[in-house]
């Protein structure tokens, strides 16, 4: 199956759903090439980036997921090759 590679760049604004959104994360570890979190403490919200090597299809499914947690925010952005 052919695959993509995606960044999904994550907004967590309520920090009660961490613990749900990496067990998500874990879920699709097998498609995670790296993962960079950056907490925003003068803000009160926290960063992540998540890039992916999957099929396109799975990559929706996981950013549609992660964007259904009340407070966070998802969007993907893939590379052109």
């Amino acid at each position: 199956m052919e695959t993509r590679i995606a960044v999904l760049s994550i907004i967590v604004e309520d920090k009660e759903q961490t613990a749900q959104l990496n067990d998500m994360i874990h879920e699709y570890s097998e498609y995670v090439v790296g993962r960079m979190g950056i907490p925003y403490r003068e803000k009160g919200i926290s960063i992540i980036s998540l890039v992916m090597d999957a099929p396109q299809n799975v990559i929706s499914t996981l950013s549609g997921r992660i964007g259904r947690l009340r407070g966070v925010t998802s969007r993907a952005t893939y590379a052109k090759v």
